[in-house]
């Protein structure tokens, strides 16, 4: 299954030039890296980075990711993906873009 990573597009630069992804300052305060499914992408760009331009969506097999990845109770009760670990920049399948809509709303567009 595909899961997705959202986050400024300067700490996806960095992270390629390091070969990883360590997390955002949220991600590292929690311990581990928040993905989202396709279905929660848009449910997390609102309620997590409305006004945030310049945005990336990573897009990751989760099944690359072993057993560091665990589905975990968040949001509603629905289960989401964390891993606990830093992301290698080669498991990054693809990287999507997230323009501001009008409301200023990062606008998750992923493959169907």
């Amino acid at each position: 299954m595909r899961i997705y990573k959202i986050l400024p597009r300067g700490e996806w630069t960095a992270a390629q030039a390091a070969g990883r992804f360590e997390g955002s300052a949220v991600d590292r305060q929690d311990g581990y890296i928040h993905f989202s499914t396709a279905a929660q992408a848009h449910e997390t760009a609102r309620r997590h980075f409305a006004g945030q331009a310049d945005l990336v969506v990573l897009e990751v097999e989760g099944d690359d990711l072993g057993a560091a990845l665990k589905w975990e109770p968040s949001r509603g009760g629905d289960l989401f993906p964390h891993l606990y670990g830093a992301l290698s920049a080669d498991r990054v399948r693809a990287v999507h873009p997230a323009a501001l809509d009008a409301q200023a709303i990062p606008q998750v567009r992923l493959p169907a």
